[in-house]
């Protein structure tokens, strides 16, 4: 029998960031092909989801990428070097990261960065009581537009990107450029980009990681248009649990 998902109650968008969210969706919804951001999936609902979705049997990006942090941690963080200012797109629940903060060398800090602040918050405050030395400073925002970074305490020798998940794999090619452009921007002189890039796979592989047998997927997909419904107060949308679900390969953003 399919699990059922409940959505956990969050707080409402701000009036600027519900008009940014209506103009988005009437846009993506009004082209031949239809499309909507990624980056809003990840209410807390969609968050808690997502975590889920990394954890089955089916979807190995998470996998993979564990494996090769426990197997190359060391040899990234010294290429990473002493001092470093590292921070992190699309942060989540920062899991696989810890990997990598257990190699640092005096990191200067750890600058997770997500759209779903509450969870940033709460990933950072759990951080900062494992790792007490490193200072964890969270930033709330849409990594894919310009953002302010916090000043440090301590100067850090270099800043560097850590953007994990494939997720680059979610933006057009004028989108990903323009992302990349603004990292270099964000990183200076002696920058870094710490990425990771999916290779093709089998497309059996693929429907399987993003058709999974629990149903977890379409539950994630289908909490967007929940989402939709209840802070756009879309009548017309159909009521997602009627709605047929076919997961693709990629995800529009």
């Amino acid at each position: 029998m399919t699990k059922q998902f409940r959505a956990t109650p969050f707080p409402p968008l701000s009036p600027e960031s519900t008009a940014d969210f209506r103009r988005e969706v009437l846009h993506g919804l009004s082209q031949p092909q239809k499309r909507l951001p990624c980056k809003y999936f990840y209410d807390q609902a969609g968050a808690e989801l997502f975590e889920r979705i990394c954890e089955l049997d089916e979807y190995y990006p998470t996998r993979c990428e564990l494996a090769i942090l426990q197997q190359h941690a060391p040899a990234i963080a010294d290429w990473l070097g002493p001092g470093v200012a590292l921070i992190e797109y699309g942060s989540g629940s920062s899991r696989k990261t810890r990997l990598l903060l257990d190699q640092l060398r005096e990191p200067a800090a750890y600058l997770p960065v997500d759209i779903n602040g509450d969870q940033v918050r709460e990933t950072a405050r759990a951080l900062s009581r494992i790792y007490p030395r490193l200072p964890v400073c969270p930033v709330e925002a849409d990594f894919a537009h310009p953002f302010t970074l916090p000043v440090l305490e301590r100067r850090a020798a270099r800043r560097v990107v850590y953007f994990s998940g494939s997720t680059i794999g979610n933006f057009e090619p004028a989108a990903a450029k323009e992302l990349l452009a603004g990292i270099v921007a964000l990183c200076g002189p002696g920058g870094g980009l710490l990425i990771g890039v999916d290779l093709k796979k089998d497309p059996h592989v693929l429907h399987a990681a993003y058709n999974d047998r629990r149903g977890v997927t379409a539950a994630f997909n289908r909490n967007l248009l929940a989402r939709i419904n209840r802070e756009l107060r879309a009548a017309t949308i159909t009521t997602p649990s009627t709605i047929p679900f076919a997961g693709a390969s990629k995800c529009i953003s």
